[in-house]
């Protein structure tokens, strides 16, 4: 039923907001909606700190969360053709895993 109802919200759109997956993980786990959104809130800020301290979250059967270093380059300002140089960074990155991979690619098809 769940899944139903997200293909009709998602028909003309690109996306499910923050507030409309909360309302249908409240639905889905019987939880309220303010409950739902303190677990929400709290694995949101729990994988942000993890890696803040630079270190790997890894959820099995959906991915992992891990930051990654970017080295400095240059790069080109395409609207002025100035050539900017680009500091190391640190950035989060998403790798889903194979079992994600297989589903949306499956379903997607």
């Amino acid at each position: 039923m769940i899944r139903s109802e997200l293909t009709e919200l998602l028909t003309d759109r690109s996306g499910l907001t923050k507030s409309e997956l909360i309302h249908f993980l409240a639905r889905n786990t019987g939880l309220t909606k303010v409950e739902t959104e303190t677990v929400v809130d709290g694995l949101l800020r729990t994988i942000q700190e993890v890696l803040m301290m630079g270190k790997k979250v890894e959820l099995r059967g959906f991915g992992s969360f891990q930051v990654r270093v970017r080295q400095p380059r240059e790069a080109r300002n395409p609207a002025t053709q100035e050539t900017v140089l680009l500091e190391r960074r640190s950035v989060p990155v998403f790798k889903p895993s194979k079992t994600l991979r297989m589903a949306v690619d499956q379903a997607l098809e």
